[in-house]
């Protein structure tokens, strides 16, 4: 691992010089950078990971205009804020923002903690978001090294040590810091992931237009493509699994997964492991209790989570009873009221209800 020697030192000082005039001509227009207010900070470094920018822009939007403060966030129906979140995943990010708000009114009052390990200690936030936080809203130097950020220094330092081994995080934070421009320390974090995002990007590298290629050493040398190196991914396992959407007089039934595991506590159709055929899936609508009359039609879709892959077919069938088992929502309330992880929602969305 190169990036405590001499000539990572170099490449990692010349850094804030070359970046901070890039970035003050080409950041975007995004709307958590309208200010440095922690809360906005915060919740949009939360929803952005693992996300794409623009999934998050209309969700960032509409959270702020429901829940525009901590101490809203703190007193929101767990409902309402997994509505808000519908559709971005991993929905433990939004259970923890609540803690986290509860825990910054109980002990702080509702102002947001300035110093790092306050930050850091609350719940959802780790060594990255602390130090996003901190340094845009607080001028800390405080690195936020994620997966850009590890992609650029593999780069510049043509470096092959895995980016995934917790040692490379730790030596590139600690290069960083070294390095922070005081009075600039928001502007530096915000440029480094500018250039991840559009230039210096895990497919593509814009050599030709990076401001950092007079010392990056992977465009010295022709190794830009085949940097980072990353540990061999684990495969997902597959999961087949059967989706009722059972339908009567307009309402569709839906239940809560259990408070444990994976989709813990949200809303669902009923689904059972494994694919069933057509003939089983109506016997198996009619164990329920609700007196299927035909199957309307059969979707085959697939989901993917971070270590899983559901392979599921769906069967939108309708009946003659509820049964007391389900609720039974709208259209209307599955639009408005009833938060529906993607894997569920898409089949609902392909029947177009």
């Amino acid at each position: 691992m190169a990036y405590a020697d001499k000539e990572a030192k170099r490449i990692f000082a010349a850094l804030p010089g070359l970046l901070l005039p890039w970035y003050a001509e080409n950041a975007r227009t995004l709307p958590w950078r309208r200010d440095r207010e922690p809360y906005h900070v915060w919740v949009s470094e939360i929803m952005l990971q693992q996300t794409r920018v623009e999934a998050v822009r209309g969700y960032y939007e509409r959270f702020l205009n429901a829940l525009p403060d901590i101490p809203s966030l703190a007193a929101a129906p767990e409902e309402t804020l997994l509505k808000l979140w519908e559709g971005l995943g991993y929905y433990s990010r939004a259970r923890n923002l609540q803690k986290a708000a509860k825990r910054i009114v109980a002990q702080y009052g509702g102002e947001f903690p300035r110093d790092y390990d306050s930050v850091r200690a609350l719940p959802g936030v780790g060594d990255y978001t602390a130090g996003a936080i901190c340094s845009i809203c607080f001028e800390s130097p405080a690195p936020a090294v994620d997966g850009n950020v590890l992609r650029i220094a593999a780069r510049m330092c043509s470096d092959s040590a895995p980016i995934d081994l917790p040692a490379t995080k730790k030596a590139v934070a600690s290069a960083l810091k070294e390095v922070y421009p005081k009075g600039r320390c928001g502007d530096f974090t915000q440029s480094l992931m500018e250039l991840g995002a559009c230039v210096c990007m895990p497919k593509v590298t814009k050599c030709d237009i990076c401001p950092v290629r007079e010392i990056c050493l992977s465009h010295a040398h022709g190794t830009q493509n085949t940097l980072p190196v990353k540990l061999p991914k684990r495969e997902k396992r597959v999961e087949p699994r059967t989706v009722f959407l059972l339908e009567c007089d307009g309402a569709y039934a839906i239940h809560r997964r259990e408070g444990k595991g994976l989709l813990a506590g949200l809303w669902q159709f009923p689904n059972t492991e494994g694919q069933l055929s057509p003939s089983d899936a109506l016997q198996a609508a009619e164990s329920f209790g609700v007196k299927p009359i035909e199957l309307l039609r059969e979707t085959h879709k697939t989901h993917i989570f971070t270590h899983i892959r559901w392979e599921m077919v769906g069967y939108h069938i309708r009946c003659r009873e509820k049964n007391g088992i389900f609720l039974w929502a709208t259209p209307e309330e599955l639009r408005s009221t009833y938060a529906l992880p993607t894997a569920f929602r898409i089949f609902l969305d392909d029947a177009q209800i």
